[in-house]
């Protein structure tokens, strides 16, 4: 078995990889992610704390957001075929085994002992090309091969770093890619609040991987840079809840009404 010495915010790479493998070995998975279950598997971590303490709803939530981003990787890659993927803080994100189309670049970002980790599980090739440092580190841009056409993935990521330092990664992938799209999820206050509480310190999260960043009103964005534009947002459950019987929406619903997570996707025109 492998030992995970991760801590602060990279060890929250280990919810949404056990929420996979869980999702896996159900009778009816609407997600299939069998390294996920290898990996939980091997991995030298007790993860009967976050078994004990994770909702079910939060556990569908982490499906939901891998099912939405995966079509929207999908529908760019059918139009941009060579496209750049690049997958900001990566952890143990397995997308590119489900959605790689053969012609695009994969770029797998991540602090380095988080690539230390992941090089032990996921192999590394050609075109999945691993980066081993901040995203705001800004020598990784020059490792972009195309940058006329960029998929920006960050999936559970955005709200770790303070509106001062996003509003600035933002400003840069204008100037960086000619042409962008950016998926990513994100809390309101209120759902800030709760995630910390019901899945950050119940899931026994380190107190330095509390999420600091929400927004009330996403379209606020566009203020941030001429060049962003909102091309879709919504609550994370919006398109999800049609894949379970009604008793089980009901939660969703509620989490739905206090906007705990949600979706975006966004359009950036740059250089």
């Amino acid at each position: 078995m492998n030992k995970m010495t991760l801590e602060n915010v990279q060890e929250t790479l280990l919810l949404p990889l056990w929420g996979r493998a869980v999702e896996t070995q159900k009778q009816k998975p609407l997600l299939v992610d069998t390294l996920a279950v290898s990996i939980v598997k091997d991995l030298a971590y007790d993860f009967k704390k976050i078994e004990k303490n994770m909702s079910p709803i939060t556990c569908a939530a982490w499906i939901a957001r891998s099912i939405y981003f995966d079509e929207k990787i999908k529908t760019f890659l059918s139009k941009y075929p060579e496209a750049s993927v690049i997958n900001i803080g990566c952890g143990l994100d397995t997308t590119f085994d489900r959605v790689f189309n053969g012609k695009s670049t994969w770029y797998e970002l991540d602090l380095p002992d988080v690539i230390e980790l992941r090089r032990k599980y996921i192999k590394e090739s050609d075109k999945r090309i691993y980066i081993a440092t901040s995203v705001f580190d800004e020598s990784w841009y020059t490792k972009i091969g195309n940058k006329d056409h960029v998929f920006l993935l960050m999936a559970g990521v955005i709200y770790y770093f303070d509106e001062k330092n996003l509003k600035k990664l933002f400003k840069k992938f204008c100037k960086q890619f000619k042409h962008s799209t950016a998926v990513f999820d994100y809390s309101s206050k209120k759902g800030m609040e709760i995630a910390n509480k019901k899945v950050i310190e119940n899931g026994g999260m380190s107190s330095n991987a509390r999420l600091v960043w929400w927004t009330d009103n996403i379209e606020e964005l566009e203020q941030w840079n001429e060049k962003i534009k909102i091309f879709e947002h919504m609550p994370i459950f919006t398109k999800h809840k049609k894949n379970y019987p009604f008793y089980k929406r009901l939660g969703m619903n509620i989490s739905d009404t206090l906007k705990i997570m949600s979706l975006a996707h966004l359009e950036i025109s740059g250089v």
